[in-house]
């Protein structure tokens, strides 16, 4: 037990409180620019991403991953703030916590394994184009100084690296923010900083329940937008996790993860935050930062409230063209550059999903919608490629026709399985040849006695042979005139 703490938590001690320094300071400005978009002040996402974050590296099932305010919940909750204010909010947070607990103990992470290959690639470049959007409101209708300064944020984080000694001693984004906000302060540059996103929280976060009638009318109002909510959330972390399973060659337990999202969602709630879900860009920051255990996202938590709370005047001096410089770094480092080299080796099929999914997710700003629409042009790919698959042959065997079916048998193939028959041919006998093929569902049952019947009625004797284990228990069970139709060998 003690090892698997010391390995999960004090096995990077430097490296892990560096990046979450890292992580603290960039999370800040963009729970800031959450909160706007939810239409609530900043302090409901700054206490959020500090509530989540902490909770999180305790229950979470996948260490080093950032979780905090988002803009996808953030977009989900907007119209609920809107009409019906931040108590109900609260009162959201706190009941998409409990639905995903409930998704957690349930295994609904287990549907992740319909998410292709190809959707998660175009998950992670629509993600990074998103994160580099983003950044567009900061270097537009500014001035020379902005672009100077995100250009040597750039080279710093860049080129720090390559020193000798300190160059691995020290996270690169950390030396960005600390020299880019000397060069500001010291020449006294007129840009943009961290204090002009809005007000700042001066007091630590209190517990609170909301403040709403407990009835079935509030549940009819919260209940559509704690499910959205829930289910954004889980996406967007199992997504992640999934990302950071393979940046780490390290496993995760989602159906903890699921879990851990719900525990620090309901914290959040009770001390006036909003709901929120994994980060990717947080956690490739963090990540490249050298953070690999749980005390990298505590760290983040605790030094995002230290940050706002009782430095804060201090914080409020941070050019935002530091932080945006870091964003394009993370923005760079998520896109999949392989995607676009090969494009051309790779099957349109997986181009078309990766390109649907990164088009559904920048149009609508929506993750789920995204991959809801890549998931479903894989199964329409697959399905057309299965159905394509599908062959029967037929020949003559001992005065018998046999008809040999090769490929996979499904509701989408079954038709033109039927259509590979003739009912009218002058015959005594017929054998129906599945060793080369796969029963999959009732509806391929339903089609294959629809076929043994059509011949039986003709007075045509009918043998089916070559059934696997898998394919004779459905028929067994399903089947009305195929179960008779055995081949006794």
């Amino acid at each position: 037990m003690f090892s698997n703490v010391r390995e999960q938590w004090f096995s990077n001690i430097r490296a892990d409180v560096l990046a979450g320094l890292v992580v603290g300071l960039a999370l800040i400005p963009e729970a800031i620019a959450f909160s706007i978009i939810a239409g609530v002040d900043p302090k409901v996402g700054l206490y959020a991403s500090f509530c989540i974050a902490v909770v999180i590296s305790f229950v979470g099932g996948r260490p080093a991953m950032i979780s905090a305010a988002t803009g996808a919940m953030a977009l989900v909750m907007a119209s609920l703030v809107k009409e019906h204010g931040l108590q109900y909010l609260l009162a959201a947070t706190l009941l998409t916590g409990v639905l995903q607990i409930l998704a957690g103990y349930l295994k609904l992470a287990k549907l992740m394994r319909f998410v292709s290959k190809s959707v998660v690639i175009g998950f992670v470049n629509a993600l990074a184009i998103l994160i580099f959007m983003a950044q567009l409101p900061e270097l537009i209708n500014v001035t020379w100084h902005v672009y100077a300064l995100v250009g040597l944020g750039l080279t710093i984080i860049y080129l720090f690296p390559l020193l000798p000694k300190i160059g691995k001693l020290i996270p690169s984004p950390l030396v960005c923010i600390i020299l880019i906000s000397l060069i500001a302060v010291g020449f006294g540059i007129d840009i943009r900083t961290v204090g002009d996103m809005g007000e700042l929280p001066d007091t630590l976060p209190v517990f609170l329940l909301p403040d709403i009638p407990l009835n079935l009318e509030t549940l009819q109002i919260i209940l559509p937008y704690s499910i959205a909510l829930a289910a954004v959330g889980l996406l967007e972390s199992m997504m992640t996790a999934t990302i950071i399973d393979e940046m780490t060659d390290t496993p995760s337990d989602k159906f903890q993860e699921c879990k851990g999202q719900g525990i620090a969602n309901i914290a959040s709630g009770f001390m006036g935050g909003m709901a929120g879900c994994a980060m990717i860009g947080q956690s490739m920051i963090n990540v490249k930062s050298g953070g690999l255990t749980r005390l990298s996202t505590f760290s983040a938590g605790v030094f995002l409230l230290i940050l706002v709370v009782f430095i804060s005047d201090w914080l409020k001096v941070i050019p935002m063209a530091a932080l945006v410089a870091v964003m394009i770094m993370v923005s760079i480092s998520t896109f999949e550059w392989k995607s676009l080299t090969g494009f051309k080796s790779n099957p349109k099929s997986s181009n078309v999903v990766m390109i649907a999914t990164v088009i559904v997710v920048v149009a609508t700003h929506n993750l789920a919608l995204g991959v809801l629409t890549g998931v479903l042009l894989s199964a329409l790919f697959l399905a057309n490629k299965l159905e394509n698959d599908i062959r029967v042959e037929s020949y003559i065997e001992n005065d018998a026709r046999v008809y040999d079916l090769k490929g996979q048998i499904f509701f989408s193939s079954s038709e033109k399985f039927m259509q590979g028959f003739n009912f009218q041919e002058p015959i005594s006998k017929v054998i129906i040849d599945l060793t080369h093929s796969h029963i999959w569902d009732v509806t391929s049952v339903a089609m294959l006695d629809s076929v043994v019947n059509k011949f039986q009625r003709n007075g045509v004797n009918v043998t089916v042979r070559g059934l696997n284990e898998a394919s004779s228990i459905m028929i067994d069970k399903y089947g009305t005139y195929t179960k008779h139709q055995f081949d006794a060998i």
